[in-house]
């Protein structure tokens, strides 16, 4: 009687034809003869930003050397979308350990084309629909980072971080936020990274124990070829705790703050697919920026998993005051499905102040 009728749908694929699917894409457990073993999966999404679409993600797990059987396995993720709002882009992210995990590079970056809404800066102007402005973001970004192993678990290193953003077709609206208060819509930031990494995750792609603290201070500078000198920290700090075999608690703390002359572009925004969902991205942006997250996970029978959190975020024009600003809520649930050993595919519900949004994307939020 407590037998769901819907496992029983004979329209409903059985466990063992999904992973026959799934293995001709890719085993679920690593192969480490394989010179990168991939998985391959295409699903709806929906975001406040996107409106509805599809998406497709490939994650491959890889060894640059076969004789590192204790370092940690190398991964590689390529995303791509498309969605009714008439956004395209493609995305990478790498993670590379070489040399028994003395060396760590990192790679991540996009290529996208999104139609957006620009509200202006500060809290005041997110809150406020009357400033919101359409227009079209070309963005291309990409950061580089290596970084060396100074004792167990304890990482320094340098990187790269380009961002280039461009606006075009703008709403013609006399009370829009380009309008009332001008920016350049074509900025291009070119800076250099120096980055800190105190590291104890047990598998740093889906971790079940252990804590990370990232800080990376970056000097955008124009000698390199950008439009502004400023300079940005980014901070993180993540602790996952282990409440049973099949449940954990994952806790993430992120700041972001910038100084000197930081364009639009470049301000830390409150709502996006790791820190603060269920907000439209962009829509509240400012100097700095601080969010925090608390997240449940368990881990079901076969493949299945599901997650729910809670979490805020705070933002200033002075990074003193971000604490005593005003916090934005964001609550959730999301469902995953194993589509590699430890390597998953993410659908979560996030819903904010007057906002949600659904999400689709490989890996965890944090």
């Amino acid at each position: 009687m407590l037998s769901s009728p819907l496992s029983q749908a004979s329209f409903l694929p059985s466990r063992e034809t999904v992973d026959e699917y799934l293995c001709k894409l890719s085993s679920h457990n690593v192969d480490p003869r394989e010179s990168i073993d991939w998985g391959t999966v295409v699903g709806p999404f929906y975001t406040p930003e996107l409106g509805i679409g599809i998406g497709v993600a490939a994650a491959g797990f890889y060894r640059p050397d076969d004789y590192q059987q204790n370092t940690p396995l190398s991964s590689l993720s390529l995303t791509g979308f498309g969605s009714s709002t008439g956004a395209l882009g493609v995305g990478f992210e790498n993670n590379t350990f070489l040399r028994n995990d003395q060396w760590r590079f990192y790679l991540n970056g996009q290529f996208s084309h999104r139609p957006l809404h620009y509200w202006g800066e500060g809290y005041s102007a997110g809150r406020n629909n009357h400033g919101k402005q359409s227009y079209n973001s070309r963005n291309i970004s990409a950061n580089p980072q290596i970084l060396y192993r100074l004792q167990q678990h304890t990482y320094a290193g340098i990187g790269a971080a380009i961002d280039s953003q461009r606006a075009t077709k703008l709403q013609h609206k006399a009370s829009g936020s380009f309008y009332q208060h001008p920016v350049p819509l074509n900025e291009l930031n070119v800076g250099v990274s120096v980055i800190f990494l105190y590291d104890t995750r047990d598998f740093p792609v889906n971790p079940t124990r252990g804590q990370q603290m990232n800080i990376r201070y970056t000097d955008y500078t124009p000698a390199l070829g950008g439009d502004h000198h400023l300079t940005v920290w980014d901070m993180q700090y993540d602790l996952y705790h282990p409440i049973n075999p099949t449940t954990l608690i994952a806790w993430d703390l992120y700041g972001r703050f910038a100084a000197g002359h930081v364009p639009w572009t470049m301000m830390g925004s409150l709502g996006d697919s790791h820190h603060l969902r269920g907000y439209y991205e962009g829509r509240y942006r400012e100097r700095n920026a601080m969010t925090t997250q608390l997240e449940l996970r368990k881990k079901l029978s076969w493949r299945h998993g599901v997650v729910a959190w809670v979490g805020a975020g705070s933002m200033s024009s002075r990074p003193s005051e971000v604490i005593d600003g005003r916090w934005l809520p964001s609550v959730g649930v999301g469902y995953r499905f194993e589509i590699k050993k430890r390597m998953n595919l993410r659908f979560d519900y996030g819903v904010g102040e007057r906002s949600s949004g659904f999400y689709f994307q490989i890996g965890e939020a944090f």
